[in-house]
């Protein structure tokens, strides 16, 4: 049943945008590196690593910067407040040292928040690349092929990427707001919006916390405090309907996701871009969906398509609704998402 007696209204805002406003409107989005950024991170980076410590382990206070730290303070608030998305442009990666270029990554995210471990070893730095895995194998990580992924949200408040190397051909980003395809529904089908508040069964992909189900049940749409939170992976949701216990779903809401999906791949709705080397792109999970087109890879394995990716928890971020922690564990703000216990050491492995 759904938490909420009525929908919230048509929701406005910069959050609340089109792709097509975003395409013709670059310079929101996008920020090029000038000279002085780099070597700010340049040497913040040289500072770091000659105190010989794991990249994990990296803090704010351990990567100085001077002027650029005015801009990641700016990032903070439009990633929370505003459009939900920036793209840092102009990284001369092809100068760095694969330890090098994760030290400015990771140290960019320690302003921006606390990095959250991708999997039970404490890996705060992780690979997206294809790897051979298979959408058939219901324990596989999307992320890890070279297929279409399809719009979703990660298990943290903001995820980073890093371009190493391009694909030779495909593997553009996509970007969706969640919030103007719940303006669409609400305004065409408010009958089918309604279903994406009810709890839905999400594959864990054999990632499960001791005592828990091999699924959590967790809304695709939230209304929490004034705020319209998405949590969204569709071929998890899928399947899920594996599992005994599992809340089936019904007609009403399988046209209710297909109806979601659709709009997420309205190209009215959307836009695309293609991430080159050294690009860092910064996405804000609860407002907005991210996807990747398909890739033909590089026959050469030392040229084929390398992103970094981290997981981050900000401060000053809106409040989530309980059964978010069936996925981050605890909801606190600043320390949510990913997977942490007490025995967790972070560390950032650098391939």
């Amino acid at each position: 049943m759904s938490e909420i007696k009525k929908l919230p209204p048509i929701i406005t805002g910069p959050s609340a945008w089109v792709g097509k406003d975003m395409a013709d409107n670059e310079q929101t989005w996008l920020k090029k590196l000038s000279t002085q950024d780099i070597e700010d991170l340049e040497n913040a980076a040289r500072h770091y690593l000659s105190l010989g410590r794991d990249v994990g382990e990296i803090t704010a206070a351990d990567f100085p910067l001077t002027s650029f730290r005015d801009h990641l303070t700016a990032l903070q608030r439009k990633l929370l407040h505003g459009n939900g998305l920036e793209v840092l442009r102009g990284l001369p990666i092809e100068d760095y040292s694969q330890e090098f270029a994760a030290t400015i990554f990771c140290g960019i995210g320690a302003h921006l928040g606390s990095a959250r471990s991708q999997n039970a070893a404490g890996h705060i730095l992780g690979h997206v690349r294809d790897i051979g895995a298979s959408s058939q194998d219901v324990n596989a990580r999307i992320y890890q092929t070279s297929e279409r992924q399809s719009f979703h949200t990660d298990s943290a408040d903001v995820v980073g990427l890093l371009c190493l190397r391009e694909a030779m051909e495909g593997g553009k980003s996509l970007l969706v707001s969640a919030v103007s395809i719940y303006n669409n529904m609400l305004q065409e089908r408010p009958d089918l919006a309604e279903k994406l508040f009810d709890p839905i069964a999400t594959d864990r992909r054999g990632e499960i916390p001791e005592g828990a189900k091999p699924y959590m049940e967790i809304p695709v749409l939230n209304w929490h405090e004034g705020h319209l939170t998405v949590f969204y992976q569709r071929q998890y949701i899928d399947s899920a309907q594996r599992f005994d216990g599992a809340m089936r779903l019904t007609e009403e809401h399988v046209e209710a996701l297909n109806m979601f999906d659709a709009l997420a791949d309205d190209p009215e709705l959307n836009f695309s871009m293609q991430l080159q080397p050294g690009d860092m792109q910064f996405v804000y999970n609860h407002s907005q969906l991210h996807d990747r087109t398909g890739y033909t890879d590089w026959p050469d394995p030392d040229k084929r398509r390398h992103l970094f990716r981290l997981w981050l928890s900000i401060p000053g971020d809106r409040p989530l609704p309980e059964c978010f922690k069936e996925r981050y564990g605890s909801i606190e703000i600043g320390d949510r998402g990913g997977i942490i216990t007490e025995q967790t050491k972070l560390h950032a492995p650098l391939d």
